[in-house]
Parts: C-alpha cells; structure tokens; sequence
C-alpha cells in the first residue's frame, strides 16, 4: 500500500504545476523572455522531484533545454547558469554509470563557476559551486546504498526496513545528498514566481 503525499508536498506538486502552464503560456506568447524560460526550467527541475527515474530523466533533459535555449539569448545569465548546473547534478546523481555521471558533474562545475564568475558575491553560487567537488563521492554512496528511487520522489520512502539505525543513516545520507541540489533549485523557481504574480500585460 502506497502512502500517501503529504499536504505540504501535494501543495508544492500543484504549486509547481501552475508554474509550469503559466511560464509554457507565457513562452507562446514571448519565447525570447530568458527569464520566463528559466522559470520554466526551474519549475520541471522541481516536478521532476515527483516522477519515477526515466520520467525525472525526461524532465531534467527538457529543463537544461529550456536553460540553454536561456543562456543563448542572454549567455551572461547567472541564476540560469546555475539553474543549468543544479540540472547537470541532478541528472548525474540519477545516472548509474559512474563515468557517464561524471560528464555532468563536470559540465555542473563549469556552469557554477561561469554563475561564481558573473556574481561573485552570491553566497548560494559559491556553496553550490564547493558541493560540486563533493558531488562524485556522494553520487557512489548513493548508488552503493540504492537510494536512487527514493530519492527522486522527493525523498519519503513506504518501505518498511528492519535494520532502522541503518536506514536512518541512509536516509539522512540521501537529504544531504539530494536535499541541497532540490531546495536550491527551488529557490529560482520560488523567486520566479514572486516575481510573476505581477498582474499581466494587458491583451490585445
């Protein structure tokens, strides 16, 4: 038996969504605004939190679309720079090989050192940046302890485990992992969205 979402997550999940259909109804309507785009990646890099591994994966692939697709209209972009390399080790701690993973860890470090580079007073940039070092180390824990599935959908997991001191180990392993890569992407979603609530152009 399945458990179900917590309220808390169920709102986040909705809340995310709206995002989603607000930036992809925007984007027709201006699909050059780099800021939009980046909501828009912001807000699949936070669903893809809910799904099952091949449809994170699917998710994560369209948000470093989105990202790019961002960085070409404004290359000096920085929360999408980092925005892009939350997506890379996002991608990474779900991809099993090592070696494949370690492409994206490297392409993640690039993109948090271009953002350190464009705002070198951002404190998030330059923890985000420092974690990317830790991240291939943390990636073969994961993989070791099997946390991939739990981890993806948001970190609850129904499965009873006799071994509980163990499993807790493992579980708090799993938010130090994940927890940083989910909640700071969250906050360019997050702020994105403060910033839509602004009432729209009118149409013509």
């Amino acid at each position: 038996m399945e458990m179900e979402m917590p309220q808390n997550e169920l709102e986040r999940l909705m809340f995310f969504e709206h995002a989603r259909k607000s930036a992809e109804a925007s984007y027709a309507g201006n699909p050059t605004d780099a800021d939009n785009l980046t909501r828009w990646a912001g807000s699949l890099l936070e669903l893809s939190q809910f799904q099952n591994v091949s449809d994170s994966k699917k998710m994560i692939k369209d948000a470093i679309s989105k990202l790019e697709e961002a960085l070409v209209i404004d290359p000096t972009k920085h929360d999408a720079l980092w925005c892009i390399g939350n997506a890379h080790t996002s991608y990474a701690f779900l991809t099993p090989d090592q070696n494949e993973a370690k492409n994206y860890f490297d392409k993640a470090s690039q993109y948090f050192q271009e953002a350190v580079n464009e705002d070198p007073a951002n404190d998030l940039y330059l923890k985000s940046l420092g974690m990317a070092a830790k991240a291939p180390e943390l990636h073969m824990e994961i993989h070791k302890h099997g946390l991939t599935q739990q981890a993806t959908v948001g970190g609850s997991s129904s499965a009873p485990n006799a071994k509980s001191s163990k499993s807790k180990k493992s579980s708090d392993l799993k938010y130090d992992i994940c927890g940083w890569v989910i909640l700071a992407v969250g906050i360019v979603a997050w702020v994105g969205m403060a910033k839509s609530q602004l009432p729209p152009p009118p149409t013509r």
